[in-house]
């Protein structure tokens, strides 16, 4: 389940808290980006339950966007010990998504 981000505080402190954490950024114009994300949600809910989500609205949080490089919406941005390590950007395969997610999951979590 998506928890959505009001600052760019919050964004930075759960990015620090957190072990892994799934940042999901989208605008309200976007419409593959309302198709994609319930599909990103299951799937992480599902295969990684200790990630955290996030949702960012690129266009009400610019400064959350711009501080990620974020330009394009959708843009999956995965964090692991506080560092990208993962990006996906406009057009992106949910189960290639999963496939990078896991090798690094596995690692912190089996």
């Amino acid at each position: 389940m998506f928890k959505e981000i009001k600052s760019l505080d919050e964004f930075l402190i759960l990015k620090e808290e957190q072990a892994a954490m799934l940042a999901y950024f989208s605008t309200d114009a976007c419409s593959v980006c309302k198709v994609l994300k319930p599909k990103v949600d299951e799937m992480a809910t599902a295969k990684f339950p200790k990630m955290q989500l996030v949702y960012v609205k690129s266009d009400v949080l610019p400064d959350v966007a711009a501080q990620n490089s974020v330009f394009t919406a959708p843009t999956v941005v995965v964090f692991f010990d506080g560092r990208e390590t993962i990006r996906k950007s406009r057009a992106f395969g949910v189960e290639e998504l999963e496939h990078e997610i896991e090798r690094y999951y596995s690692m912190l979590f089996d």
